[in-house]
């Protein structure tokens, strides 16, 4: 089975098109103003409309309102939401009823501690994404390219999908995976020339390096 590929950040159409091209299998949009991936609700529509069923579109926010939630679903039309900030279970469930969407839930780990949370959000989500902790004084939490301890995943059993997350880039997603083992991987700033501006040679390299990943987990598992 191969592993499933979001590639998220993405902002303008030429980004867009060489992450559905490659064969992305989610591509993600964020609306956070503090992020230098953040997407005006004015571009949303022609990016969502550009993406024609190739792929599912996910909306990620942090902590976002009602209101602001009915704004992002009205212009995109995404096929999953992804809440990257504090919001509690309840939050999730909420939110999945008020829109009908399956929901990943993003979990910022750092240490085996953080995992606690995991039990409580699986029971409300539809995906889990672990990604690195944040700094203290970080003005937001993700997409700074930072790798966290993968061996702490590696027996992890959450009883739905998750994605991997932080500081993956294609020199490493293989080993990522070898460690892990997770269905999906989730990549931001590893397939940028700089914060925000999406390398399309990069969501190459780090597509085929999945494909990679996946081909040499097969032959392995077919010649055992």
């Amino acid at each position: 089975m191969n592993t499933l590929i979001k590639i998220c950040g993405l902002t303008t159409p030429l980004a867009l098109d060489a992450a559905l091209d490659e064969g992305a299998d989610f591509v993600g949009f964020v609306f956070f103003p503090p992020s230098p991936r953040h997407v005006p609700l004015d571009l949303a529509p022609d990016l969502g409309a550009q993406v024609q069923g190739r792929s599912r579109k996910v909306a990620l926010t942090v902590d976002a309102d009602d209101a602001t939630h009915d704004a992002i679903v009205k212009a995109l039309r995404p096929d999953m939401l992804q809440l990257h900030g504090r919001e509690s279970p309840a939050r999730l469930a909420a939110l999945r009823a008020r829109f009908g969407l399956p929901v990943i839930k993003a979990i910022p780990v750092e240490t085996a501690a953080d995992l606690a949370a995991v039990d409580d959000y699986a029971a409300k989500a539809d995906w889990l994404l672990f990604d690195a902790r944040p700094p203290k004084d970080a003005s937001r939490p993700g997409g700074l390219g930072k790798p966290f301890d993968w061996t702490l995943l590696n027996q992890l059993d959450p009883g739905l999908p998750f994605m991997l997350s932080g500081g993956l880039e294609p020199g490493n997603v293989g080993q990522a995976l070898a460690i892990t083992r997770a269905p999906g991987v989730d990549v931001s700033s590893g397939v940028e020339s700089r914060p925000g501006a999406k390398d399309p040679a990069k969501i190459a390299a780090f597509i085929r390096a999945v494909r990679m990943a996946d081909a040499a987990r097969t032959k392995g598992a077919s010649s055992q």
